[in-house]
C-alpha cells in the first residue's frame, strides 16, 4: 500500500514466469494441473485426492514453504451443528445458554424485577438471583457488555446476558454470536443456546436472517488462525441451539448461508494472514485452480503466464512484476450457473500483491507498514473468498468472473524505475513517478482484461491508498463510482452484511494532477485527495459501457487491536452478487 505521505496506492507485484505453455483449465473429474512458485509446472494426477483433502480444509496447508522452512500446520475448521428450535429456556440442557438483551430489555420496575417477559421467567426460576446479579454488576444491556453466572435452578449449567445496546441489528447479532463463541472458548462449552429476550417483537420475514447472523458470529468466533504457531487448540464449541426465532425449512436455510458464507470469509483470512514467504503468486494462483477443482460443476480456470500476458499486451501489470524472484500469476476464475439461463454477467477484480517492498520508492521510516505488507493482497482475498462462498451456494442466473493480477513489488536489477514509462493493455501510457503505488498498475490491465470479458458490471476491491485510511479510518472502506445505480446495488447488499462503506466523489478536476508531459498520465497525483486520484486513474481502464466500481479496503482489512486479518467485503461481494441473481 502506498504510503502515506504520497497518497499513493499499496500494491504487490511479482516476476514473470518463464513457462510458455497454455494455461486453460476446464476441470473434469479424471486431472487437475497443480501451479507452485518458480516455473509453472504442469502436473497431472486424480483430483479425487485433492478433493478429499480440499473439502476437509480452507486452505490449513497453503504452501510449500519458500523460505525460513515454514510449513503452515494443519487446523481444524470450526464444525459446528447448528438447530433452531422452539423450547423452554427453562427445560433446556447444555453449558451455557446466552441471552441477548436490549438497554430496553433490562428496564426493571420498581421492585428491582424485570420488565421483559424472558427475563421474568427466567429470574423468577432462578428465585430472583439474575435481578440481583446484574443490579450488583451494573449490567443495562449495552453494546459489548456481558456477564455469565453459575446459577442452579436450570437445565443449563451457566446463564450469560450479552448487551446488544439500544436498537437490535444485524452487526450486534453477529456481535453476539461471536461473544457467545468466546465465552464458549472460555469455559470450553461444548454446546450452547442463544436466544433473544424480545424474539417475539422480530418480525417473522426477518427471523431466519437473525438467526443467520447469529451463527455467522458464532463460527467466526469459534475460528482461530493457528496454522503458523508451534502450538494450537481445537476448538471444542460442536452445537448451537437458536432458540426462539423460529423452525423449519426457511430458518435451516439461512443457517446453511451463514456457514456457506462462513467458509469464504475464514479463507479469505487465511489468505490475508498468511506470509509472503508462504503465500507467493503461485501459490494464491493454486488456491484458485483449488477452487475450480472443488466446485468444478460450476467453475473453470484459466492462469496466464507472462508470455501470455505479454501476448495480451499487460505491460503495466508485467512492469510492477519484473523485479521479483517469484513469477506473476494472472488469475481467472468463471462462474456459470448448473443451469439455466444467464440474465446478468459481473466481473470482480481484487488486488493481488503478495507483497510490497514498495519498489524503489522503498517504504521506510515509522508507520510506513512494510511488515504488514503481506495484506496488500486483500483485494484478491475478498475476490476468492466470494468465489468459495459462490461456489458452496450456487446462484442462478449470473456469470461472474473473478480477476487477479498476482505479483510482488520488489526490488532487483530487473525491477520498474522511477520515470520508466509503462503501456497498460488498452494502450494508454503511464509514467511511474511512484514505485510504491504499484496496485494501481496492476488493476489496469486487470480491469481492461475484465471489460473483454463482456461484463456489465465490475467491482473491484484493493487495499490502495493510505489515503483512504486518513480519511475514513480503519473501520470504513471508500467507494468510488460514476453510477448511482451500483452504488445502490452494493449498499444494500452491505446493509445486509454489515460491512460499513463510505462513498466519496469523483472530483474530476483533480485529473489534472495526474497529468504527465511526457506520457498519457503518471501513477500518483499529489498529496491531497490520494484516494479519489488514484480511483479516478483507475477509471481510465474501464470501457465506459461498464458500470464500475472502486473500493479501497486499506483501513478496514486488518484488525491491528486482534493482529489478523478481518475478512471484509467478502459477505458484501457475496450478497450484491445474490442481488443480480435471479
Amino acid at each position: 500500500m502506498a504510503a502515506i505521505r504520497v497518497a499513493a496506492s499499496a500494491s504487490l507485484t511479482l516476476l514473470a514466469s518463464t513457462s510458455s505453455s497454455t494455461c486453460y483449465y476446464r476441470f473434469r473429474p479424471a486431472v487437475f494441473t497443480n501451479f507452485r512458485s518458480g516455473h509453472i509446472l504442469d502436473i497431472s494426477f486424480p483430483v479425487s485426492l485433492l478433493s478429499s483433502r480440499r473439502a476437509k480444509r480452507m486452505s490449513h496447508s497453503i504452501a510449500q514453504a519458500t523460505l525460513g522452512l515454514t510449513h503452515p500446520n494443519k487446523i481444524d475448521s470450526p464444525k459446528i451443528s447448528f438447530a433452531a428450535k422452539e423450547i423452554d429456556l427453562v427445560e433446556w440442557k447444555g453449558d451455557i445458554l446466552a441471552v441477548g438483551v436490549t438497554e430496553k430489555d433490562m428496564a426493571k420496575d420498581e421492585n428491582l424485577k424485570f420488565k421483559n417477559s424472558t427475563l421474568q421467567k427466567l429470574d423468577l426460576q432462578l428465585g430472583g438471583l439474575l435481578s440481583e446479579a446484574t443490579s450488583e454488576e451494573d449490567f443495562t444491556g449495552k453494546a459489548g457488555q456481558s456477564t455469565i453466572f453459575r446459577i442452579p435452578g436450570l437445565g443449563s449449567k451457566r446463564v450469560g446476558l450479552y448487551g446488544l445496546g439500544a436498537a437490535s441489528t444485524n452487526v450486534a447479532y453477529r456481535n453476539l454470536g461471536e461473544a457467545v463463541a468466546f465465552a464458549a472458548k472460555s469455559a470450553k462449552a461444548n454446546n450452547v443456546a442463544i436466544t433473544l429476550a424480545s424474539s417475539e417483537a422480530i418480525p417473522a420475514e426477518s427471523k431466519s436472517t437473525t438467526a443467520s447472523s447469529i451463527a455467522t458470529g458464532a463460527i467466526l468466533g469459534t475460528f482461530d488462525d493457528t496454522r503458523f504457531k508451534s502450538e494450537s487448540k481445537k476448538p471444542v464449541l460442536k452445537s448451537v441451539d437458536i432458540i426462539g426465532l423460529g423452525s423449519g425449512v426457511e430458518v435451516e436455510k439461512k443457517l446453511k448461508y451463514a456457514e456457506d458464507v462462513c467458509s469464504g470469509i475464514i479463507f479469505g483470512k487465511e489468505l490475508v494472514n498468511a506470509p509472503a514467504n508462504v503465500l507467493t503468486p503461485g501459490v494464491l494462483a493454486e488456491e484458485a485452480l483449488a477452487i475450480a477443482s472443488e466446485y468444478s460443476d460450476v467453475f473453470t480456470a484459466k492462469i496466464l503466464d507472462v508470455e501470455q500476458c505479454t501476448e495480451l499486451k499487460m505491460g503495466s501489470y508485467l512492469g510492477v512484476a519484473a523485479a521479483s524472484a517469484n513469477p506473476p500469476h494472472f488469475i481467472h476464475l468463471c462462474y456459470k450457473p448448473p443451469s439455466g439461463s444467464i440474465k446478468t454477467k459481473l466481473a470482480l477484480v481484487g488486488k493481488g500483491l503478495t507483497f510490497d517492498s514498495g519498489g524503489y520508492n522503498i517504504k521506510t521510516g515509522a508507520g510506513c507498514l512494510i511488515e504488514l505488507m503481506k495484506f496488500d493482497m486483500g483485494g484478491s482475498a475478498v475476490v476468492l473468498g466470494a468465489a468459495k462462498a459462490l461456489g458452496e451456494i450456487k446462484p442462478a442466473g449470473v456469470e461472474v468472473h473473478f480477476i487477479v493480477a498476482a505479483c510482488e513489488n520488489m526490488i532487483s536489477g530487473t525491477g520498474m524505475r522511477p520515470g520508466d514509462i509503462l503501456t497498460a493493455s488498452n494502450g494508454k501510457t503511464i509514467e511511474v513517478n511512484n514505485t510504491d503505488a504499484e496496485g494501481r498498475l496492476t488493476l489496469a490491465d486487470a480491469l481492461v482484461y475484465a471489460c473483454n470479458q463482456g461484463v456489465e458490471k465490475i467491482v473491484d476491491l484493493a487495499t490502495l491508498t493510505g489515503a483512504c485510511i486518513v480519511a475514513l479510518g480503519p473501520s470504513v472502506a471508500g467507494v468510488f463510482t460514476p453510477s448511482d445505480d451500483l452504488a445502490k446495488e452494493v449498499f444494500g447488499a452491505s446493509e445486509i452484511s454489515g460491512e460499513k462503506l463510505w462513498r466519496l466523489p469523483m472530483e474530476e478536476s483533480y485529473w489534472e494532477t495526474m497529468k504527465s508531459g511526457v506520457a498519457d498520465m503518471v501513477n500518483t497525483g499529489g498529496r491531497q485527495g490520494g484516494a479519489i486520484t488514484a480511483a479516478l486513474f483507475l477509471k481510465q481502464f474501464v470501457d465506459e459501457k461498464v458500470q464500475w466500481m472502486h473500493i479501497d479496503i486499506a483501513g478496514p482489512v486488518w484488525n491491528d487491536k486482534k493482529k489478523n486479518a478481518t475478512g471484509f467485503g467478502i459477505s458484501t461481494m457475496v450478497e450484491w452478487v445474490l442481488k443480480n441473481s435471479s
